[in-house]
This record gives structure tokens, C-alpha cells and sequence, in this order.
């Protein structure tokens, strides 16, 4: 018998609620998207957009537990575009997927239904290595999808806040040592930060922050103790293990 190696896998995520195609090389989806839309508050008639949605994962994974929303991905690579929309199809979730350059002006977001001001919700997972410290991939999807430039991150920022109604709220993943940054990227226009630390193991520094943020709004800082994804013997803790299964939400995303 004669194993047929394709250049695209099925994966489950959400202990089985969401199944995704995804290609076999380039940037594939993990842990760092279901963190994502479990970090999100979205409510049924929310408009949410998913800012470099990829295969559509951190999107449908919260269209998944909050059903109802008006779901919008918008992704720069065509191919991913495609996936993206059969992966909704698969799943019964109803989207909109958009091929759009998340750094391009508003008459082009305009140009394809996403006007100023007319989202409840923004989530992203943006390009987050820093060029200068991180050997870029040879594959150029890949390398797209991970490396950032000096200013992606204020280009992001900045498509997110001109979509967000006000008082909608943005939520977001990036490296932790990059807090500083994103902070300073957030300071034009958002306020009520929440910022959740994501430590691989207890006693080691955080590698993530999920954060929290909300078009206008002006209540203080608020730095949330860390989630700690695996225990002393480096399996996934139980309280993780609910939130990859889909069977629980981290505390950014609780009204």
C-alpha cells in the first residue's frame, strides 16, 4: 500500500469542534489563535473582524462558541483566502472573507464593505518577530506571516482603530517582550487595557500577552495574573487543556 502525501492536512481544534484544512508547510495555525478567540467577548449581532485571519482559525474558533456573529476575515494571501472560506463552509459558519493588505488606506477597506467605524470587535495575531533578532523563513508565506517590520504593528493598530465603532474593543496577541510596543501602539486612541501574561511554565518568563482594548475607553491599566500553559512536567495544565478544548474562556473575554 502506497502512503499519498498531499500538500494539505485536516487538523481539529476545540477537542474536535472545528476541523480545518491547512497547508503541510508555510504558517500553520496553533495554540496562539484558540488563546486569541478565547480571549474575545463577542456577543450574537456582533460585527467582528479578524485582522491576517490566515486559514481562518482564531475567527471560526470564536464564531464557534458565540454564534450569531457577523464575521468578517481578512487575510493578504489569496490561497490562505480560499481556505479560509472552505474551512467556514465545512464547519456550517457563515463568513465573509475579505483578500485585503491589513495596512492598506481606508478607501480600500471601504472599497470592500469594511467602512470606519462599523465594528464591535477587532481580534488579531499580527506578524510579531522582530526582524532584526529573528532569522526570517526561507518560505515567504511563512515569513510573512511572522516577521514584522518596525512598523506593522502601529499599521495594524491603526487599521483597527479607524474600523472600531466607539467603545468597541480590539483584542490581541503579541510576544511579551514586545509589551512595551504595543502599549505605545494602543496609547492613540484605546484605553481600559487589560493585559494577560502567558508564561509556557511556571517560573519562566511570559512568551505571550493576550490583551485587551477599548476604542475611547479610559479606565487604568489592568495587568491580570498569568496563565500558565503547562505544569512542572510540561504537559498542559487542566485549566488549559478547557480552554484548547473549547470548553472554557480566559478572563479577558468575560463581560
Amino acid at each position: 500500500m502506497i502512503d499519498v502525501v498531499t500538500d494539505f492536512t485536516e487538523d481539529a481544534f476545540l477537542g474536535g469542534q472545528l476541523l480545518l484544512k491547512q497547508k503541510r508547510s508555510g504558517h500553520r495555525a496553533g495554540h496562539d489563535a484558540i488563546l486569541l478567540a478565547a480571549a474575545t467577548e463577542a456577543r450574537e449581532g456582533d460585527r467582528v473582524v479578524d485582522l491576517g485571519a490566515g486559514v481562518g482559525t482564531a475567527g471560526l474558533a470564536l464564531a464557534r462558541r458565540a454564534a450569531g456573529i457577523d464575521l468578517r476575515l481578512v487575510e493578504i494571501d489569496p490561497e490562505l483566502a480560499e481556505l479560509a472560506r472552505a474551512n467556514a463552509a465545512a464547519n456550517a459558519i457563515a463568513v465573509e472573507v475579505v483578500v485585503l493588505d491589513v495596512t492598506d488606506d481606508a478607501q480600500a477597506f471601504a472599497a470592500r464593505g469594511l467602512m470606519p467605524d462599523s465594528a464591535d470587535c477587532v481580534l488579531m495575531n499580527p506578524p510579531f518577530n522582530d526582524a532584526a533578532r529573528h532569522r526570517g523563513s526561507p518560505n515567504q508565506a511563512r515569513h510573512t506571516a511572522h516577521v514584522a517590520t518596525e512598523e506593522t504593528l502601529h499599521a495594524w493598530v491603526h487599521a483597527a482603530r479607524r474600523l472600531l465603532r466607539s467603545s468597541g474593543v480590539l483584542t490581541l496577541i503579541w510576544r511579551a517582550d514586545g509589551l512595551a510596543d504595543v502599549l505605545t501602539a494602543l496609547s492613540r486612541g484605546f484605553g481600559s487595557v487589560a493585559v494577560l501574561p502567558v508564561h509556557g511554565e511556571a517560573g519562566r518568563p511570559a512568551i505571550r500577552v493576550l490583551i485587551r482594548a477599548v476604542k475611547g475607553g479610559r479606565a487604568p491599566l489592568r495587568l491580570l495574573p498569568g496563565l500558565m500553559l503547562n505544569n512542572e512536567s510540561g504537559v498542559p495544565r487542566k485549566e488549559v487543556r478547557n480552554i484548547l478544548e473549547g470548553r472554557a474562556v480566559l478572563p479577558l473575554a468575560e463581560p
